[in-house]
């Protein structure tokens, strides 16, 4: 604590127990206001200048700006602002004295009288005023939000108090989850919860993060994706079920990337991927215009109209639009490295020639996806939960969805032959012997589960953090978390 923070913080302290030692508690067990800022500024929009009312309402909010030694308070709720006018000639004396203790970030309650001043301020002229949070820690002095990045995360609260944008943000994230649910619900899937601690990792390709457990003496996964139990749901014979929560992957951190998120996964029975790419597109435009009042949204200096339909285009025909190359031409691993590298892509690292395909959309493709588009039929071997495409045996009915150079989802035609999918984890295991960290593990259960027999599904996945960013204007996945993960202070 520097010392110019520790002199205003010891003034707060003092201040706090001078109202102690008056006998006044400046926190209360409630208070309930009777009415919010927004509110009283719409049913009082006529009220001229220079009148007064004789309606009585209470406010509560913080102490966002005193002014002329506490006569006036700009006072914020949660809806917006409102001004507060202390008078002596009003207020008891003992407020009076009360307000010789307020200080910027504090939280207060008030009574009194609608009135709009000469100058046109919509106005509480209080009758009694009262502290009911005093806050020890000073506000920044910007109300533009703090200036210091990192300590705009690391005091989440702070930057929401001062930052209505970063506030705004959030809340738009979160009516986006409520849309999404709504969606779900309207189309009859039912909202399921799965385990998140997994004791075999699948359901993705990432690292996991690993816990243990005391009382049963095992490692357990933190998961990765909740897949693989939804699809033990649909055997089950529940035959649409959506699931919103957390996952967890020991990754690296980015703009688009934290290591807790929360995703969307959907499936129903007797659907394909092509049921899924109606679905998605269909989810977009409700949730966009659910939220936002519109299916058009400015991103990153792109107006992108989800109203229109999703182009649809292999992921091998993109690397050859983009990219010169025609992978499905390389018959082995080796041509497709070749190949690669005369389209200047080092994909020396490629364990499988889906993984070079993978490697040369992610460097040559991806950035110019801006428009919607389902990135389709995607390499067998980078995709060992989605059925054979029933064209070419070298490609799997899997999708991913792009907006605005963002991978938004994905979706499968989910492979529901025990024997193939047997075959499947097989060769993941034999990746993660070889060094590969990422591959998925065999879940004999699974196998179980499937040899019951799931009806053909088709399944989706979403990271809503992602569309958080996209239909908030967002810089950064920190800005539609609440508390994203952070280093370690010093």
């Amino acid at each position: 604590m520097s010392d110019e923070t520790n002199i205003h913080y010891q003034s707060r302290l003092n201040k706090l127990k001078n109202l102690q030692d008056k006998g006044y508690n400046p926190y209360p067990y409630k208070f309930e206001p009777t009415a919010y800022a927004a509110d009283l500024d719409e049913k009082y929009k006529d009220l001229e200048a220079g009148v007064d009312t004789e309606d009585r309402v209470t406010v509560a909010g913080r102490a966002m700006a005193v002014r002329n030694s506490g006569m006036f308070i700009d006072l914020k709720d949660k809806s917006g602002k409102i001004q507060v006018f202390c008078y002596k000639k009003i207020l008891p004396e003992e407020d009076m004295e009360r307000l010789k203790c307020l200080d910027v970030g504090d939280l207060v309650g008030v009574t009194g009288f609608i009135r709009r001043t000469p100058r046109g301020e919509l106005t509480v002229a209080a009758e009694k005023f009262d502290i009911i949070g005093k806050s020890l820690q000073p506000l920044p002095e910007k109300f533009h939000g703090l200036t210091d990045t990192e300590a705009r995360y690391r005091q989440r609260y702070v930057d929401f108090i001062v930052n209505d944008e970063a506030k705004a943000i959030y809340e738009k994230r979160c009516k986006i989850v409520s849309a999404i649910r709504r969606y779900f619900e309207m189309h009859h899937f039912l909202e399921v919860e799965t385990p998140m601690l997994h004791p075999i990792m699948g359901g993705a390709n990432a690292k996991p993060f690993i816990t243990h457990h005391n009382a049963l003496d095992m490692d357990l996964y933190l998961r990765i994706a909740p897949e693989l139990y939804l699809k033990r749901l649909v055997v089950g014979g529940f035959d649409r079920v959506f699931e919103i929560g957390r996952n967890f992957r020991n990754e690296g951190i980015d703009k688009s990337h934290n290591p807790e998120f929360t995703a969307l996964e959907a499936y129903q029975a007797y659907a394909d991927y092509n049921t899924m790419a109606e679905l998605i597109p269909d989810l977009l435009r409700f949730v966009a215009q659910t939220v936002l009042g519109t299916t058009v949204v400015e991103f990153n200096g792109h107006t992108i109209d989800l109203a229109k339909p999703f182009a649809r285009k292999s992921i091998v025909e993109l690397d050859k639009e983009y990219a010169g190359i025609d992978l499905m031409e390389a018959q082995t691993l080796e041509e497709a490295i070749a190949m690669a590298k005369t389209a200047g892509v080092d994909a020396s690292e490629c364990t499988s020639w889906g993984k070079v395909v993978q490697e040369v959309f992610d460097e040559k493709v991806e950035a110019h996806l801006i428009d919607p588009i389902l990135v389709t039929d995607m390499p067998r071997d980078v995709s060992p939960l989605a059925k054979t495409h029933r064209n070419n045996p070298r490609l799997v009915e899997h999708f991913d969805a792009y907006i605005a150079g963002m991978e938004m989802g994905c979706a499968y035609s989910e492979l529901s032959n025990p024997l193939e999918q047997r075959e499947r984890f097989e060769a993941e295991v034999a990746a993660r012997e070889n060094g590969d960290d990422e591959a998925q593990m065999l879940d004999e259960d699974f196998i179980t589960a499937l040899e019951n027999a799931l009806p053909p599904t088709g399944g989706m996945g979403m990271g809503i953090d992602r569309l958080a960013i996209f239909l908030t204007g967002a810089d950064t996945i920190r800005d539609v978390i609440a508390f994203p993960t952070l280093r370690k202070k010093d």
